[in-house]
C-alpha cells in the first residue's frame, strides 16, 4: 500500500441536512489529498490534510502562464450504503494525458487512486444518498515554479477535493435549451482543445455568459476553422438522434475524450442502437428538424451525466426537439448509466471501483 500521510482535522464543518439544497460546488468536505512533483524525487509527499487554502508565491507560474489543469468524477451511495466511484482509472489516464500536452509531469496514477480511495473513505459520511446526488472529486494539477518566463515549470502540485453535490442543473432531467455560437471559439484542432485543461473553460466563459443572458443553460461551440460543424457543449459531448442513429463529433482534436461519452457510445451500442461518429453540419440539425428525422439531442459528461435537450436557437431560429420532453433513447440511456452508477444496474463493463 501506498505511503501516505494522514493528518485529521479538528474543527470538522456541519453537514448538510437538507440533500435536497446542496446544489453543485458550493460546499467542500473536511480533508483533501496533496502530493508534489520535482524532477529529482518525481511525485512524493502524499498526504491527506485538512482542506485549507493554498499558499502561492504571487510569481507562481500557473497563475501566469496556465499550467493547470483538472478532472471531475463522483462517488456513488448505492441503496445497501455501498460507496462506488465511477471509471476512476480512465479519469487518472485521461488527466496524464492532458498533462503531457501542457508539459507537466504524467501522474503516479497509482499513488493518486490510492490517495483519492482514503480520501473518499474518510469523508464517506459527506456522501449523500438521495437520487440524483453524489461526491463529486475534483482532481486537479498546478505548476508551482515562482518566475517569470515562459517555459514549463519544474515542479507541480496535485491535489483533490470534494464537494457533495444535487444535479448539475436545478431543472434535473428537465430538458435544456441551447444557444449555438457561431461568432466566437472555444478550441481549435491542434490546441488543446481535447485536454482537461483551465484554459479551454475560460476560452468558454464570454459565450456562456451571453448565452444565459438570452435565457439559455449551455452553448453548442461549432468548430473553430469553418465554424459549420458541431464540435462540443461547455460541459458536455454532444449526442443527437438523427432517424435512429445516435451521432456525435468525432474525437478530431478540439474536443474532450469524455469518460461519460464513451460510456454512453458503449451501452447505446449494446442496445442495438447505431452510433456514427462523424462531422455534423449545424445545417443539417436544423435540416432535420424540419423533416422529422432529428428525434432526440442531449449532452453527457460526469456532472450532468445525460442532459436532455429541447431546444437550440441558431442564426435567428429555435427548433424544439421531443415535443420539449426527454426523448425514450435519451431516458434509456440515462437510467441504464445511473443504475451502474448507483449499483442498481449489474456493471458488466467494471467501471464502478466498489470502496
Amino acid at each position: 500500500m501506498a505511503n501516505i500521510s494522514i493528518t485529521k482535522s479538528t474543527n470538522l464543518k456541519p453537514k448538510p441536512t437538507d440533500e435536497n439544497k446542496l446544489g453543485f460546488g458550493k460546499l467542500f468536505t473536511d480533508h483533501m489529498f496533496m502530493m508534489d512533483y520535482d524532477p529529482q524525487n518525481g511525485w512524493h509527499d502524499a498526504r491527506i490534510v485538512p482542506y485549507a487554502p493554498l499558499s502561492l508565491d504571487p510569481a507562481t507560474t500557473s497563475l501566469h502562464y496556465g499550467q493547470e489543469i483538472f478532472e471531475g468524477l463522483k462517488a456513488y451511495r448505492s441503496a445497501q450504503d455501498d460507496i462506488l466511484m465511477f471509471r476512476p482509472k480512465d479519469n487518472l489516464r485521461r488527466m496524464s494525458d492532458s498533462a503531457e500536452r501542457l508539459c507537466m509531469p504524467r501522474l503516479d496514477e497509482e499513488l493518486a487512486m490510492e490517495g483519492m480511495k482514503q480520501l473518499v473513505m474518510i469523508e464517506k459520511d459527506w456522501i449523500p444518498g438521495s437520487e440524483g446526488t453524489s461526491l463529486y472529486i475534483r482532481p486537479t494539477m498546478i505548476s508551482t515554479d515562482a518566475f517569470l518566463g515562459v517555459k514549463p515549470s519544474e515542479t507541480y502540485l496535485f491535489f483533490i477535493i470534494l464537494s457533495p453535490v444535487g444535479p448539475y442543473y436545478a431543472e434535473g432531467l428537465k430538458p435544456i435549451n441551447i444557444w449555438v455560437e457561431d461568432e466566437y471559439v472555444r478550441a481549435v484542432r491542434g490546441g488543446i482543445g481535447y485536454t482537461k485543461a483551465a484554459a479551454n473553460y475560460a476560452a468558454s466563459l464570454f459565450g456562456a455568459v451571453a448565452a444565459a443572458k438570452k435565457g439559455y443553460a449551455q452553448v453548442l461551440w461549432l468548430d473553430a476553422i469553418e465554424r459549420k460543424y458541431v464540435d462540443e457543449v461547455g460541459s458536455m459531448n454532444m449526442f443527437f438522434v438523427l432517424d435512429g442513429k445516435l451521432c456525435t463529433a468525432p474525437l478530431s482534436g478540439s474536443i474532450l475524450d469524455g469518460i461519460t461519452r464513451r460510456s454512453v457510445i458503449e451501452l447505446a451500442k449494446e442496445m442495438g442502437i447505431p452510433v456514427e461518429e462523424r462531422q455534423i453540419p449545424i445545417q443539417e440539425i436544423f435540416d432535420r428538424a424540419k423533416d422529422g428525422t432529428l428525434e432526440e439531442a442531449f449532452g453527457s459528461g460526469t456532472a450532468a451525466v445525460v442532459s436532455p435537450v429541447g431546444g437550440l436557437h441558431w442564426d435567428g431560429t429555435d427548433i424544439t426537439l421531443s415535443d420539449g420532453k426527454i426523448g425514450e433513447k435519451t431516458q434509456k440511456l440515462y437510467d441504464t448509466l445511473v443504475g451502474i452508477q448507483y449499483g442498481r444496474v449489474a456493471d458488466t463493463h467494471g467501471w464502478s471501483v466498489r470502496l
